[in-house]
């Protein structure tokens, strides 16, 4: 499928899917979550070395967005890309940014 042939509210749900990558800590949460991976909170703010107030923020508005979900085992909630595809995103992102 081609952006040609996406409806209107497609394109509206892929311009918010975006508009919430486009901050340096949801990138390296995205980052940290490809491939299948599901990390907590705890888990994100420890690797990323940021508050975790600030991580719940982010992992909010990613959720929000529709590129997150998210899974309750016991204690815990775990948090993962909803769309395995995001991956090519970072991927892309990654490749776009080496070159200047």
């Amino acid at each position: 499928m081609n952006v040609l042939e996406l409806k209107p509210d497609q394109l509206e749900k892929a311009s918010n899917m975006l508009k919430a990558l486009a901050h340096p800590v949801r990138i390296a949460i995205l980052n940290l979550l490809q491939e299948g991976t599901k990390l907590t909170v705890t888990e994100i703010h420890e690797k990323l070395n940021i508050e975790q107030s600030t991580t719940s923020h982010h992992l909010g508005i990613l959720k929000d967005k529709n590129v997150l979900a998210s899974k309750r085992d016991g204690k815990n909630t775990y948090y993962f890309l909803k769309h395995d595809e995001l991956s090519q995103v970072i991927e892309c992102i990654s490749k776009c940014s080496c070159g200047d």
